[in-house]
């Protein structure tokens, strides 16, 4: 069979990576019908989450390590179809330890699609196009959220959640394997000069790897907060329906995968990074302190829509960051790194904001204990900003040319 275009390979990454974004949005959506069901308490369905991103977080610096030295697409598919198979018997189980199980595995395969993929999708963009194509690589999951919200509560009183997720996880899977047979292989071999296990541990030791790993520990602690409870936040605290809850989240995704792209383009065209992820954090900041003081509706919506513009903006331009410093040979352990450091803080606050609106009765302080993140990451941001100026030089002169 035929290989195609390389406008369509990307696209098929894009549409590939994006699957798996179905079977978390719609743990996150469907989270009061799956609570019923299984009869889970707040506290428990945090632990849901928590055991995905755990073991997601502690595989990220291996799985980047393995695409740095045997190549990403491999990797890339299998985490894919072991993520999908996963979502589909995700569909089957009916008590709260099964799910636990399910998920803790979700996050292994899912694993190999996150660093792996990166290296992957950058492959078929100019290194000064990073950004860019780091933002356009998770674009398609929150496109997919916006139909998944739109659609999913029309559709659930009449199919129920679990045969939606078996819809979804089958349709996962015949876009993964449609990539596998069409898509262009990319870095798919064993690299000529592989990464060797010295030189990632040589790299755990560049300070700019670690404080660019607060503010991704930030980054996704936002990320996964929102996207996990704030179905439930506008339900249960906010008396919103499910269907209404279900369209603020969409028309929320429906600004926040523009913004990825636009983050990236904005960074790649000013070479200020940094730039960008300042201005971020300062609106995630307002917008989390805001979200549960404003009772009207209308206003919620607003506050809903702002933040899900700037709430991933600055992805590619936070992984952007390291990579400009300390060059791209190892492009997956880099990667790899700074989502673990990332899924740290998603699974920290994906728990948390459970365990805080079960004692307190409110998700008020878990959502200003966000916006205490943020400070600490603007903070973080700054520190970043003086540590490049004086390694610029230093590190381009050591940055060996892309061998991706």
């Amino acid at each position: 069979m035929s290989r195609i275009g390389r406008k369509t390979t990307i696209a098929l990454i894009v549409g590939s990576q994006s699957t798996q974004a179905l079977a978390l949005g719609a743990i996150a959506l469907f989270l009061p019908l799956i609570r019923r069901d299984v009869d889970l308490s707040f506290s428990q369905a945090g632990t849901v989450a928590v055991s995905s991103l755990a073991t997601y977080a502690l595989m990220q610096i291996p799985a980047g390590y393995l695409a740095d030295r045997f190549g990403p697409r491999r990797l890339f598919v299998l985490g894919l179809l072991g993520t999908n198979t996963m979502s589909f018997l995700f569909a089957l189980l009916t008590t709260y330890p099964s799910l636990l199980v399910n998920q803790a595995l979700s996050g292994v395969f899912r694993s190999l699609v996150f660093a792996p993929g990166l290296v992957l999708i950058m492959s078929h963009f100019r290194e000064d196009r990073r950004a860019t194509a780091m933002g356009m690589y998770v674009v398609g999951g929150f496109s997919a959220n916006v139909l998944l919200s739109l659609l999913g509560p029309l559709v659930v009183e009449s199919l129920g959640w679990r045969t939606l997720f078996m819809l979804f996880s089958t349709i996962a899977v015949a876009t993964v394997v449609t990539y596998w047979w069409l898509g262009t292989p990319g870095p798919s071999h064993r690299p000529k000069d592989p990464v060797h296990f010295g030189e990632l541990l040589a790299l755990m030791h560049q300070p700019v790897l670690w404080v660019a790993g607060v503010v991704q520990f930030v980054r996704l602690a936002l990320v996964h907060a929102v996207l996990f409870w704030l179905p439930t936040f506008l339900v249960v605290d906010r008396g919103f329906s499910l269907r209404m809850a279900g369209l603020v989240v969409a028309i929320g995704a429906l600004m926040t995968a523009p913004a990825n792209i636009v983050g990236g383009y904005v960074s790649d065209r000013l070479s200020r990074p940094l730039l960008v992820v300042g201005v971020s954090l300062a609106v995630l900041g307002t917008t989390s302190v805001l979200l549960p003081a404003v009772p009207d509706p209308t206003m919620i919506v607003v506050i809903v829509v702002v933040q899900s513009a700037f709430i991933q903006v600055y992805f590619g331009p936070l992984f952007e960051v390291p990579l400009r410093l300390l060059g791209s040979r190892s492009a997956g352990a880099i990667n790899g790194f700074s989502n673990f450091c990332a899924n740290l803080g998603g699974l920290t606050f994906a728990y948390s904001l459970g365990a805080i609106r079960d004692a307190t009765g409110s998700f008020a302080i878990g959502f200003y204990s966000l916006a205490g993140m943020c400070i600490v990451g603007l903070y973080a941001t700054w520190s970043l900003s003086r540590m490049s100026g004086k390694l610029t030089g230093h590190m381009n002169q050591q940055t060996t040319p892309d061998t991706l």
